[in-house]
C-alpha cells in the first residue's frame, strides 16, 4: 500500500485523545502501537492485542513515525521518568 493510501489512515481530531494522531475510526492512538513496535510486539501481535486495528494500520503508524523523523528540523526528546 502506497505511504499516501496508509497515511489516510490516521486521523488528529482535538476531541479525540487530546488530539494525539489516531488510527481512523478507534481511539488507538499512533504513539501506542509504536510504543508497542519498540517493545518487540510484532504487527501480528498489535492487531491481535487491539482487535479493531489491521496490519494496515500499523504500517500507517509506521509511516506516520517515519514522515515526522523526516522533518528538517527534529525537536530533541524530552527525558522521560521511564
Amino acid at each position: 500500500m502506497a505511504r499516501a493510501n496508509l497515511l489516510r489512515r490516521i486521523t488528529v481530531n482535538p476531541r479525540v485523545c487530546h488530539g494525539k494522531p489516531c488510527i481512523r475510526g478507534t481511539r488507538i492512538m499512533v504513539s501506542v502501537i509504536l510504543d508497542n513496535l519498540a517493545e518487540g510486539a510484532t504487527p501480528e501481535m498489535i492487531v491481535r492485542d487491539y482487535p479493531p486495528l489491521k496490519v494496515e494500520d500499523v504500517k500507517a503508524a509506521i509511516a506516520y513515525a517515519a514522515e515526522l523523523a523526516s522533518e528538517e528540523e527534529l525537536l530533541p526528546l524530552r527525558a522521560s521518568g521511564k
